[in-house]
């Protein structure tokens, strides 16, 4: 025999006929697997006041396995009659704990008053956790990670799944009380724990009397668990090894650095040199020293360098007449000889301290003229206001590059200042940006501009204007946050016109994040085509989306299957999917052999 005991009550309220709302009842009309009709299947009810405390149901299961259930919606029975209440849980086979979504006040009242009571009594018996209902005040969820949890007066999944992992319980979500949740849904989780208290109990049996030979019939059939979908590994950044190789690019240079002699020492970039120092900032106006206030800074950039710009420079003939890069004078010699050496350091994001240093103690060979140029490269670096900076930059900025702090690259994105190029999104947006950062950042960008190199050429752009902003700021940053599963398609899309694999990658990761958090219900009910985004994936080379796409339409393969563009899968991506499907042919096929098993043997060593 099997003896379930079902808690709490799954509806908004009783019906006129005093019976609450019928899980259990409905799930022992319609099961295949249980018999007995409706009027045999009602045995006993133990009511106080008009409201039944407990209904016994007593019926066949597996042909002829005595299925007892007891249904107790009422949880006052823990406070009245403590004594059966304990006898009923301690005589459990399964327990399954109901409650109605809409319903979050009993939810946490029973979750705050009883659920401990039941987790002191359990004594390893498995237990079902089933959400009933549709959340009345519940518009289509939003996709994104911060709006995964139902809201108002409501209980979320979150908290359903919270309660279910302190009672270490299989946690089920049933829309309603049609066949597909009762009978596939439900009645599956159900009937593969009453195999599974069926084996238990034919073992136990066979051990009592001592049986000499072991049971070679079928066996109950373990539930598979889904094949495990491929791991999608980000590529890791080369943010600034892309920043440090521009040093070495002979493209979009605008700043040329000389000595005091007035012979070329080396070429460089506004936008870098900004991005980390507000002396280059000064120096090439982006701030006025009114903006910086801090009187080390403005003194640094005014005792260490100076522009020219006289029309008749050596060299001057070389240049680009439309946009000649800016003449800098080092007004320091020490500090030129070195500023080759500064310049990577710098490229590198500032914090390779010990390379630095034994970079120009290679070149200068004197200590104090060591110390002397590194305090002119800790001055550079200065944030203002900083009393301390000068004093702990080295501890300041040992473990990570400058471009992390608060002087970055994302300070000019967007902006005017120092820009060289601009975008002009469908026709009418536009939007500076830098070549050397674009160029630096993609390959593409960088043939784009490989002869063009007028002061402010304009660039048409043909697509969705917030994806080339995302786009945009992933070559800046590194990092992007796209708004959902679409905004992440289109920006992927666009990362692979530019062959920015990386991004490509994360937007990957993004899709498959978003996708793996949806509970059951809300793929169900999302109006999202996902056999439309295996298509794009597939068509833009993204193999690794693709082939996580298709074991997400196998894994999920209910919910999927039922939906009309199902029917728009290729035959390779049918016959993938039907091969690799959940639940597989063949747990279905064992399921099918262990119940013509039962009804063969009579279940004459399982009845008690």
């Amino acid at each position: 025999s099997i003896h379930i005991v079902a808690l709490g009550n799954e509806g908004d309220a009783f019906h006129q006929d005093n019976r609450p709302s019928g899980l259990i009842r409905t799930y022992l009309g319609r099961s295949p697997l249980v018999s007995g009709d409706e009027s045999s299947l009602l045995l006993n009810a133990t009511s106080t006041v008009a409201r039944p405390v407990f209904t016994e149901y007593q019926a066949s299961a597996f042909g002829n396995v005595k299925l007892v259930v007891h249904d107790c919606p009422v949880w006052d029975i823990f406070d009245s009659d403590w004594y059966t209440s304990r006898n009923l849980i301690g005589g459990a086979d399964i327990i399954v704990i109901k409650y109605n979504v809409n319903d979050k006040f009993s939810f946490h009242e029973v979750k705050d008053n009883y659920i401990p009571v039941i987790k002191r009594a359990l004594n390893s018996v498995p237990v079902i956790i089933a959400a009933v209902g549709t959340r009345q005040n519940e518009e289509l969820p939003c996709t994104c990670p911060l709006c995964t949890s139902d809201r108002g007066s409501c209980v979320s999944t979150t908290e359903g799944i919270q309660l279910a992992k302190e009672l270490g319980a299989t946690y089920l979500e049933l829309h309603s009380l049609d066949d597909f949740y009762i009978g596939k849904y439900f009645g599956g989780v159900l009937e593969y724990f009453m195999i599974q208290a069926l084996n238990q109990k034919t073992s136990e049996k066979m051990k009592k009397r001592k049986m000499s030979s072991s049971f070679h019939g079928i066996r109950p059939p373990q539930l598979e668990q889904p094949e495990k979908m491929p791991v999608l590994k980000a590529e890791a950044s080369h943010y600034n090894s892309d920043l440090h190789n521009l040093l070495f690019c002979c493209q979009c240079v605008d700043v040329v650095f000389y000595n005091p002699d007035l012979r070329e020492v080396v070429e460089a970039h506004k936008i870098v040199l900004c991005a980390v120092s507000h002396v280059f900032m000064l120096l090439f106006n982006v701030k006025s020293p009114t903006d910086i206030q801090d009187s080390s800074i403005i003194r640094t950039a005014q005792d260490l360098f100076a522009i020219n710009r006289d029309p008749v420079f050596p060299g001057a003939g070389q240049e680009s007449p439309g946009n000649p890069p800016l003449r800098v004078v080092v007004k320091d010699v020490l500090f030129c000889s070195c500023l080759s050496d500064i310049l990577r350091f710098i490229y590198s994001g500032a914090f390779q301290w010990e390379e630095l240093e034994e970079d120009i103690r290679k070149k200068l060979k004197d200590s104090g003229d060591v110390s002397d140029v590194i305090e002119k490269v800790k001055c550079i670096l200065k944030t203002p206001g900083k009393i301390n900076c000068l004093r702990n930059c080295k501890t300041y900025q040992a473990r990570k590059p400058l471009w992390f702090y608060n002087t970055s690259l994302k300070f000019f994105l967007n902006k005017p200042m120092l820009a060289d190029v601009v975008f002009e999104i469908q026709g009418t947006v536009q939007r500076s940006a830098h070549r050397a950062i674009l160029v630096a950042r993609c390959e593409v960008m960088a043939a784009m501009f490989n002869g063009y190199m007028e002061a402010k050429s304009v660039m048409p752009v043909y697509g969705v204007k917030e994806t080339f902003l995302s786009f945009l700021e992933y070559l800046y940053t590194d990092s992007c946050c796209p708004a959902g599963i679409f905004q992440a398609m289109c920006l992927l899309i666009c990362a692979e016109m530019y062959q920015v694999s990386r991004l490509q990658h994360i937007c990957e990761l993004f899709i498959i994040t978003q996708l793996q958090s949806m509970p059951s219900r809300e793929l169900a009910a999302m109006n999202l085509d996902i056999v439309d985004l295996l298509k794009k994936a597939k068509f833009h080379h993204s193999d690794c989306l693709s082939t996580w796409l298709l074991h997400f339409i196998a894994t999920n393969y209910l919910i999927f299957s039922q939906k009309p563009e199902f029917q728009d899968l290729s035959v390779e991506e049918r016959s993938f999917v039907e091969k690799h499907r959940w639940p597989s042919n063949m747990y279905l096929k064992q399921l099918a052999e262990y119940r013509k098993y039962i009804h063969s043997r009579k279940c004459r060593c399982l009845v008690m």
